[in-house]
């Protein structure tokens, strides 16, 4: 039986994940700060990521188990303006998007098998220009992704393999949730009144284009049971993120303000 450690075990597309690869024969060491329900061929564990100490706890704890994968789930997702956003906050999304995953792969680092894969879970946003107020996001998962090309330089030598998986719009409550942050935005900006409101409109316009995380959950586990992985893959993207992003930098700009200001007389 093959030992797989997810981060971020919990809830949404790791939550699937978990119970996916545990039914189709994997152990599952699960992490996360949430309390994981009971299911077989899962071991679960409640743990703050972004502490190394309280990773190095668990690593004890399973300092007899050999891993196949280490797949990394962790993350929030937050929208704000880069300009009002609290400085803590700033920081602590990137302690969990990024330097949790750092952690985790240095503390249990001793413990892989001989070609373990590493797959950092990113987003469809991460090798594309940021888009207003979702900046902070996409800014912490680009971090991710050149954090996993230097490190799939380095552990290539060791004979391991790093992966990056990006997903799209996934059906895991994200478009409420990014909802509920542009209205959060709306009530509490001072800058952005006549943006913001038509931003939450866009968002909107989204929900149903998601997939099911089952769909993300199966692709891990071809990832996992392939010899060789190719270096990124991706699902459900978004082709109109994609061809905006290739346009010139000047004219992104001129159609965000143009699309966030039409309703509002700009």
């Amino acid at each position: 039986m093959k030992n797989v450690l997810i981060t971020g075990a919990s809830g949404g597309m790791g939550l699937v994940t978990t119970k996916y690869l545990s039914s189709m024969g994997f152990h599952v060491y699960a992490l996360d700060l949430k309390p994981l329900e009971a299911m077989d061929n899962v071991t679960s564990f409640i743990v703050d990521l972004t502490k190394q100490n309280d990773i190095r706890e668990i690593h004890h704890q399973l300092k007899e188990v050999k891993f196949d994968a280490i797949i990394h789930f962790t993350g929030i997702y937050r929208m704000d303006s880069l300009i009002e956003i609290e400085e803590n906050q700033f920081r602590g999304i990137f302690d969990v998007n990024f330097f949790s995953v750092y952690l985790v792969n240095k503390v249990f680092f001793s413990s892989l098998n001989e070609h373990t894969k590493i797959v950092m879970i990113s987003s469809e946003l991460a090798p594309l220009d940021p888009l207003p107020f979702n900046g902070l996001y996409s800014i912490t998962k680009s971090v991710l992704e050149d954090y996993a090309v230097a490190l799939r330089q380095e552990l290539n030598l060791l004979g391991h393999q790093v992966v990056i998986v990006r997903p799209g719009a996934v059906d895991t409550g994200m478009i409420d949730e990014s909802i509920k942050h542009v209205e959060r935005i709306e009530q509490t900006t001072t800058l952005y009144q006549d943006y913001v409101h038509h931003f939450k409109q866009i968002v909107a316009s989204n929900e149903t284009k998601t997939i099911p995380p089952l769909k993300v959950a199966k692709l891990i586990a071809k990832i996992l049971n392939k010899k060789k992985c190719h270096l990124v893959y991706q699902i459900n993207l978004n082709p109109k993120l994609k061809l905006l992003s290739l346009l010139p930098k000047r004219m992104q700009l001129w159609i965000i303000k143009k699309l966030l200001s039409k309703k509002r007389g700009k």
